[in-house]
């Protein structure tokens, strides 16, 4: 009798850097929905979600990656790439337990493609990528060792453009500042971007979260490219368990369509001062508003007009109330999934990072608008009454409600049976269960 063929065992390791949000959400859905075996690697000391923790057919596996220092050296005194660094340094003791639990692949990030996909080719096991950014910032991102070869100071140099293989030119104003430097000196560049821009080609596959039809342009150029790309978003919340009753309760009382959503993420860059704008131009607008604020300990101010919540939220629960009209956001490329998801126009005010290119996606779909004179990077504070002006015609646009809408219809068409995201995420389940049989 032939032997029942065993599930695919998949293997999830985020370094911790960034927000593990995405690799949540993806091993959620390769667990029990697809009759996955998942064993998610937590490099501590990082906190995993504990309703992620609870999913069905999710194993956790705390591994300190980070306690053995004594050794480590870095040619930078960056804390970024120092810890980068540490990590990657830190990987070999991985090896006996991914050949322990005989792995089917190994789903990781960027931030230690290099290293991982030595470890992985010589434990013949697969190595996914899971992109927890735009596939257009990532494309750029694998351009860079050629760029650089052919010109070491194409970002340090005066020009206001960047050619891009097979894509339209960058404009330098949404580049990273970070990789503006010399790249003689540039040790983001040189120690972290570079190396594992080059190992993306090596690896078995690129999961993006994203749909086809929202980076339309980026992923038709990289079609046909090595290794193959799989747009799999908007990812999808897994089932939590209940909690901030009192945020719920105090959206409930609102109309439709009548408060301001504000969240810069965990990784807030804007000034006081401009905090300070902010608050008046939300005063103004004529609007409620919901402002989370990342830093400072965890605490509620509650008014009739406005709930101020420093510490997190539940977003996804956020932005699916009814009430809420408009998402003030930095462009975090999760927050731009879920608010495609529920059609939340969105108003990019991008800071830093890959931000700036996501905010072009906001503008182009017609989720939202960029008011692209904001400046991102911290020099110009933007005035209150100009913040409360631009909220407001938001909210009263009906013309960019329905074209979030249309976002909306996209994004859940894409994730329907048949849709392309979920024929994407077949073809990567096809790799690992034509193995198995």
């Amino acid at each position: 009798m032939r032997e029942k063929p065993q599930p695919p065992h998949l293997v999830f390791l985020p370094s911790g850097i960034g927000n593990p949000a995405t690799f949540f959400r993806l091993a959620a859905a390769m667990a029990a929905p697809r009759s996955c075996r998942v064993t998610f690697i937590n490099v501590q000391p990082h906190p995993v979600d504990p309703d992620f923790a609870s999913q069905p057919g999710v194993e956790l596996l705390d591994v300190d990656m980070l306690a053995d220092t004594d050794d480590a050296t870095t040619i930078s005194d960056d804390p970024f790439i120092a810890r980068v660094a540490t990590i990657n340094r830190s990987l070999d003791q991985l090896t006996p337990i991914l050949a322990s639990i005989r792995a089917s692949a190994v789903f990781s990030d960027f931030a230690i493609a290099a290293t991982l996909s030595q470890i992985s080719t010589d434990l013949n096991i697969p190595l996914l990528v899971v992109s927890t950014t735009s596939a257009k910032f990532l494309a750029v991102i694998t351009n860079i060792p050629r760029l650089l070869s052919q010109d070491p100071n194409v970002f340090s140099d005066s020009a206001e453009e960047i050619e891009v293989q097979g894509m339209p030119s960058i404009q330098k104003a949404n580049i990273p500042a970070a990789w503006l430097k010399k790249s003689s000196t540039n040790h983001l560049l040189t120690e972290y971007l570079v190396p594992n821009a080059r190992a993306l080609s090596s690896v078995s596959g690129i999961l993006f979260n994203t749909f086809d039809w929202f980076e339309q342009e980026t992923l038709a150029a990289l079609n046909g490219s090595q290794p193959p790309l799989f747009p799999v978003g908007p990812l999808q919340p897994y089932q939590k368990l209940g909690g901030q009753q009192h945020l719920l309760t105090w959206l409930g009382e609102k109309p439709a369509k009548s408060v301001v959503y504000v969240n810069f993420g965990s990784q807030e860059v804007i000034s006081e001062d401009q905090m300070r704008e902010l608050r008046k131009g939300l005063e103004i607008c004529g609007y409620h508003y919901l402002w989370v604020i990342s830093q400072g300990t965890a605490c509620f101010e509650r008014r009739d007009n406005r709930m101020i919540v420093k510490g997190g939220v539940d977003q996804e629960r956020v932005l699916t109330d009814p009430a809420i009209g408009v998402f003030v956001n930095q462009c975090e490329w999760q927050s731009i999934m879920q608010a495609t998801w529920e059609g939340v126009p969105v108003l990019a005010w991008p800071q830093h990072g890959d931000q700036m290119m996501n905010a072009e996606a906001v503008e182009k779909t017609g989720l939202g608008i960029w008011m692209r004179e904001w400046n991102g990077r911290g020099e110009e504070v933007v005035d209150g009454d100009e913040i409360g002006r631009v909220v407001r015609q938001m909210m009263e646009d009906l013309d960019i409600n329905k074209a979030a809408m249309i976002v909306r219809e996209r994004a859940r068409e894409a994730s329907e049976i048949g849709g392309s995201s979920q024929k994407a995420l077949d073809k990567v389940m096809q790799m690992f269960t034509s193995s198995n049989n």
